[in-house]
């Protein structure tokens, strides 16, 4: 069996979130979508709108996930050692850089292809950040 590893905010769940959670679930048996927790979130320069509770449950509602979880506080990579994933993707947008997550997955003992999921083109929309500025922007208009 393949595990697959995806991680990501999900705040605002959009196309985009979807094509990156479809594609990564072709590439294996088990899709496992990592949530980050608010405090990495923030560490990266988002603000969610939504907590991780309700991340979390809005991840594992998708039926093509088959678990979701929190990441951990801090180091990435306890969570990497505690899912023990084959394959992890990255969104085209994460800043991670491939060849450095499999260096340091193989340093932990794990042999683990990382890929890398394209953007979704059928939107305008790059990720939630511009989703809340377009919301805000209507707001605005509105008032």
């Amino acid at each position: 069996m393949t595990r697959v590893m995806a991680t990501g905010v999900f705040d605002i769940l959009h196309l985009g979130h979807i094509h990156f959670l479809k594609e990564s679930k072709k590439l294996g048996d088990e899709l496992v979508v990592v949530v980050a927790r608010d405090s990495t979130a923030g560490k990266r320069g988002k603000t969610p709108v939504f907590n991780e509770s309700a991340r979390l449950q809005m991840v594992k509602e998708l039926k093509l996930v088959d678990r979701a979880v929190l990441g951990h506080e801090g180091d990435i990579y306890s969570t990497v050692e505690e899912i023990r994933p084959d394959i992890i993707t990255l969104g085209y947008d994460q800043s991670f850089e491939p060849a450095e997550v499999s260096r340091k997955c193989s340093e932990m003992g794990l042999n683990v292809k990382v890929v890398r999921i394209s953007r979704y083109s059928n939107s305008p929309y790059k990720g939630s950040s511009e989703i809340k500025d377009k919301l805000l922007q209507i707001i605005e208009d509105r008032i």
